[in-house]
């Protein structure tokens, strides 16, 4: 069926079934461009906030190379 047939019988609809179809048609729109997170996602941020002030060390470079020798190993 092409849009426009689509379109064409939509219009012979009654109004509160046209109403209720556009509510429809909102609504899957609104789900395809909003939709859910995957849970888990945030797993994986766990601990990023962390501060070497937590642990007491206060030298920033020397820990950015650290963490980046142990990535990169």
């Amino acid at each position: 069926m092409t849009p426009q047939e689509l379109q064409r019988q939509a219009l012979q609809l009654s109004t509160d079934a046209r109403w209720q179809l556009v509510q429809a048609l909102l609504e899957s729109l609104k789900q395809e461009a909003n939709p859910k997170p995957k849970r888990g996602n945030l797993s994986r941020l766990r601990g990023i906030a962390k501060t070497s002030a937590a642990t007491g060390q206060s030298n920033a470079k020397e820990d950015y190379v650290t963490y980046l020798t142990e990535k990169y190993q």
